[in-house]
């Protein structure tokens, strides 16, 4: 009997080693050990941001109605900016922070006002009665 023992555990040993040698013997691909630095992690972070940016502003309905308006069909818009290139992305989103949306309405008021008062002051017009 302890020699049917020794005969079978030495047999069940070889087969495990013969079964397991294709799992070890198999290629491993080399795993990136590259350390990411916290510029990528912003650039994509950022890179993000910028599409959002980019879509909420054409997702606005005046921006919509106008782009109709021109004969452009918003679903190409969106594969457009779908379809941008990170520093694309960044430089559009960049431009569109740069243009007047409604801001400077406040100072052209201002300025009506400023002028208007100067004017009322002057006598040439009679808008404001605190001037006299």
């Amino acid at each position: 009997m302890k020699t049917l023992r020794a005969y079978l555990s030495t047999l069940l040993i070889v087969a495990l080693v013969i079964t397991s040698l294709p799992v070890a013997a198999a290629p491993v691909a080399p795993q990136s050990m590259d350390l990411v630095s916290t510029q990528s992690v912003l650039a994509g972070d950022r890179a993000g941001a910028d599409r959002e940016r980019i879509n909420e502003i054409l997702a606005r309905a005046d921006v919509q109605e106008q782009l109709l308006q021109q004969g452009v069909d918003l679903d190409e818009v969106e594969a457009r900016v779908a379809a941008l290139s990170d520093a694309e992305a960044q430089q559009m989103a960049e431009q569109l922070e740069q243009l007047p949306a409604g801001a400077g309405a406040i100072g052209v008021l201002f300025a009506v006002f400023i002028i208007l008062l100067i004017t009322d002051i002057l006598g040439l017009t009679n808008v404001y009665p605190f001037t006299r």
